[in-house]
């Protein structure tokens, strides 16, 4: 990869929040956040080196598409024709495929700063028709905001000259304290139901989350209950599941806090679901900034239309058709206990 791709952008509201991306994957290497006392840490895991971020790594920080989480089997059916797309999650197509969003080169490109005092980079990517195996030139905007109201925004834009899918999110690994687990973090979300999945992790049934360990409802520490015998936490090895969130439009989603530093991180979105992923495959095989990466060292929610929707007409549509707009929104909101 060229330098360019690896050139580090960095937006700053100057009230102590600020975020670090590259080209390669949209990726955010850096989010700054203030705790309780004023003091800044980062917020999402990382890698060591700006230059360790061209080989594989598990979508740390990525922009997640042409299809965001899993699609079985790799195919769907679009107006009486099947695709085919590259496996690369067993049988499975996860995140768009091996050379999905998070792999390709963005074009970035400062923004000036608006009137209300916010920041922004807005991030450009071309993918042609057949990319992955998907139907139809997808172009996408793909703009972050930083807010003086201490948010990092995130808005989603693409349109489309052949009928395709598109689901597109965010990859983050979360860890409030800056460092340490997050198995003390505590987490709201505000759904009702979620999707069991099988042994591959494919949605197979929307279930309640009442009487189960997937009931965030009420404010609960990650590490409470991901050790129970749980049927679906154990095809997971923990939380990898979409929740089908409660209401419309831009509303909360998720909360986070961390007790040990009093940051706080509500999640607001424009979309249907919300996957919860407490890291359960971080085995400690790679090396992150701070030693080797390790299941409860981040978390992730990623704000999404549903696993494998192409192939459930049930679900709400990833449906885009030519002369259509793709819009999506989530915004992350820093505070404090």
């Amino acid at each position: 990869m060229s330098e360019a791709v690896l050139r580090e952008f960095t937006l700053d509201n100057g009230a102590g929040l600020s975020l670090s991306a590259i080209a390669l994957g949209g990726i955010v290497t850096a989010l700054r956040v203030p705790d309780r006392q004023g003091r800044i840490a980062n917020v999402v895991l990382g890698l060591p080196r700006l230059a360790d971020y061209e080989q594989p790594h598990p979508h740390l920080g990525t922009i997640v598409g042409r299809y965001a989480n899993r699609i079985a089997r790799g195919r769907f059916a679009l107006d009486g024709q099947d695709f085919q797309l590259p496996a690369n999650d067993g049988a499975n197509t996860l995140h768009g495929g091996p050379q999905g969003f998070g792999r390709r080169r963005w074009d970035i490109t400062p923004l000036p700063p608006a009137a209300d005092g916010s920041v922004a980079l807005e991030l450009r990517l071309a993918s042609e028709d057949g990319d992955q195996g998907f139907p139809g030139r997808l172009d996408v905007v793909v703009r972050y905001t930083l807010t003086r109201r201490m948010e990092w925004r995130i808005d989603y834009e693409a349109r489309c000259d052949r009928s395709t899918v598109v689901n597109l999110s965010h990859h983050d690994y979360f860890n409030l304290s800056g460092g340490g687990s997050v198995l003390d973090h505590r987490l709201t979300i505000a759904a009702q139901r979620f999707c069991a999945v099988d042994e591959a992790l494919i949605p197979q049934e929307v279930a309640t989350v009442a009487g189960t360990p997937f009931d965030f409802r009420q404010p609960a520490a990650i590490g409470a209950r991901i050790r129970e015998p749980h049927a679906q936490l154990l095809r997971a090895r923990g939380y990898d599941h979409n929740w089908v969130l409660d209401g419309e439009g831009l509303r909360l989603a998720a909360r986070l806090e961390d007790p040990a530093s009093g940051r706080v991180m509500e999640v607001h979105t424009t979309e249907p679901g919300l996957q919860f992923y407490s890291g359960n495959f971080l085995d400690g095989s790679l090396a992150g900034r701070d030693g080797a990466l390790r299941q409860g060292d981040g978390l992730c929610l990623e704000t999404q239309h549903f696993p494998d929707a192409p192939n459930r007409p049930d679900f709400p549509s990833t449906l885009l058709r030519p002369g259509e707009t793709f819009r999506s929104t989530t915004v992350h909101r820093f505070t404090h206990l």
